[in-house]
């Protein structure tokens, strides 16, 4: 009886156990059921871990569920060092824009482009988040739009020399090419302090000409000032050795092709602006006084007696022999000579002062120095051997008051301005941006590579020597006279001499309604 009461309980241990499994089977299949992902969903944040550590099936799972972070970056979320860029412009670039309006005309033109640069930047940036580092043909091209930028801060700058506010034009030229630190491998920092010294050559003498005369002009300055410091601050914070790359990011080109159908599409699809108040209304203001209310005196009151025809001498006096300081020399000397109501005549002016001769003046010193991102050449005369000076491509070059000196510029600068000296001989090898020379005589110039202008600025007697790379070279020309391009020309490279025009005849065609200028050409 015990037997049959042992195998019975067995039995019933058996059938427990049994379902037991089966209800942990089917739970294990409901919950594997209910956690598969669909396919390309994301992986959950929360790891399976296995009771048992020697589970095969589940460890996979466990790997497989935390995430991996990928090249590119949430499209709601912008990255730290793209937000704390958008904040420079906001606070510092805008503030630089205010100031700039507040002057108008060309400062005004040219900040707007200050603005565009660092638009540019911005995106660059948002780039190198997002995308592998580029090869160098890539790397040009994401450059290209800042690189335009600086061309039209320059081209305003060469193109308005007469504008009184040309110092201005200049410290922003030269202190705009701080956008050039993400070219920089180290310590990007040091470029951008190097361009705020080469803007402070000419943004200087802005605060010195007005620090007591127009607030405006000071606040302008210092607004651009401000500019270099955040800069340099943000790039020592985020950028210490140079830009960096997303290792497992996009190629470069497809990241900008993307970002800029967005941005096109945001632009699209976003209504268009309001237009522009009016502005007051003219005022115009005429004046109803007849000509004979004028006060007399003045040009009105010659033309009036003057129409009075033989009657213009009926109010003169006639004088008498006595009174002839010529016929009574003894009146030369007397008080009474002198005006018609008795008072000596003033004493006639003494002649102006005349300039020392060349001589006797007390030259200055010969300098050559570097100060940040400029050369300064000045004081050289009568050198018997070239100066030297390699360069880079952020520097810029002064050379001021060399006569009868040759210079020699090797490598690839930025920008080149000669002004008021005689007989200088320049060689330079290539230029970012222009040649300009302002009032020299028997001047000479040869371009070993290429550079895209040159401005001559009251130059006499000329000669520029172009190489085959530099044929494509724009010259503008200002009052000057006797200049001759030689270009290399033929089967042996002989150098082909064109005078550049110095004379033209303008006329009014009435046929066609407008002012026709026509070069004039001199036939030996």
């Amino acid at each position: 009886m015990s037997g049959n009461s042992n195998s019975s309980n067995n039995m019933h241990n058996l059938t427990t156990l049994i379902k037991r499994l089966e209800a942990a089977t089917s739970r294990l299949e409901d919950i594997a059921t209910s956690t598969e992902l669909p396919d390309g969903a994301p992986l959950p944040s929360q790891s399976i871990t296995s009771e048992h550590e020697g589970s095969s099936a589940l460890e996979p799972k466990a790997r497989a569920s935390v995430p991996r972070q990928t090249g590119k970056p949430d499209k709601d979320t912008t990255p730290d060092t793209v937000q704390q860029f958008d904040h420079l412009i906001d606070s510092t670039v805008t503030a630089y824009v205010r100031s700039s309006n507040k002057l108008g005309g060309v400062v005004a033109k040219q900040a707007g482009e200050v603005l565009r640069g660092f638009q540019e930047q911005r995106t660059f940036l948002l780039i190198a988040t997002q995308a592998a580092k580029p090869d160098a043909a890539a790397f040009q091209s994401l450059l290209k739009p800042i690189n335009d930028c600086l061309i039209s801060v320059t081209e305003l700058k060469d193109s308005n020399r007469p504008d009184p506010m040309y110092t201005h034009l200049n410290a922003v030229a030269d202190g705009l090419m701080m956008l050039a630190w993400i070219t920089t491998d180290g310590r990007p920092y040091k470029h951008v302090e190097e361009s705020f010294s080469s803007a402070q050559f000419f943004g200087n003498r802005v605060l010195k000409e007005h620090k007591d005369k127009d607030p405006k002009q000071v606040e302008w300055v210092q607004s651009f000032y401000t500019i270099f410091r955040r800069l340099a601050e943000y790039t020592k914070q985020n950028f210490p050795s140079g830009i960096t790359w997303n290792a497992e990011g996009e190629p470069a080109r497809e990241v900008a092709k993307k970002l800029s159908q967005r941005a096109l599409a945001s632009t699209s699809s976003a209504p268009p602006p309001p237009p522009p108040p009016p502005g007051p209304a003219p005022i115009v203001d005429i004046k109803m006084e007849m000509a004979t209310s004028a006060t007399p005196g003045g040009f009105g009151a010659v033309f009036s007696d003057l129409n009075k025809g033989s009657d213009v001498t009926r109010g003169l006096r006639k004088v008498d022999k006595s009174e002839m300081t010529h016929k009574n020399p003894s009146l030369r000397t007397s008080s009474s000579a002198g005006d018609e109501d008795g008072s000596p005549r003033g004493k006639s002016p003494a002649p102006g002062k005349k300039p020392k001769p060349e001589s006797m003046r007390l030259k200055k010193p010969p300098k050559k120095v570097l100060d940040g991102n400029k050369w300064t050449i000045e004081n050289y005369d009568k050198e018997t051997e070239p100066i030297e000076i390699e360069t880079t491509l952020t520097q810029s070059v002064l050379i001021s008051r060399c006569s009868n000196t040759a210079i020699i510029l090797k490598g690839k600068a930025n920008q080149v301005t000669i002004e008021n000296s005689m007989r200088l001989s320049l060689v330079v090898d290539s230029l970012v941006s222009t040649v300009d020379v302002v009032k020299a005589q028997k001047f000479a110039l040869q371009v070993i590579g290429a550079l895209p202008t040159i401005m001559l600025d009251q130059v006499d007697d000329g000669q520029i020597y172009f190489s085959k790379e530099s044929i494509g070279t724009k010259v503008f020309t200002s009052k000057s006279s006797g200049i001759n391009l030689n270009i290399l020309s033929g089967p042996d490279d002989d150098y082909k001499e064109l005078p550049l025009p110095s004379q033209i005849c303008s006329y009014f065609d009435e046929s066609k309604n407008e002012l026709v200028n026509e070069i004039v050409a001199h036939a030996g």
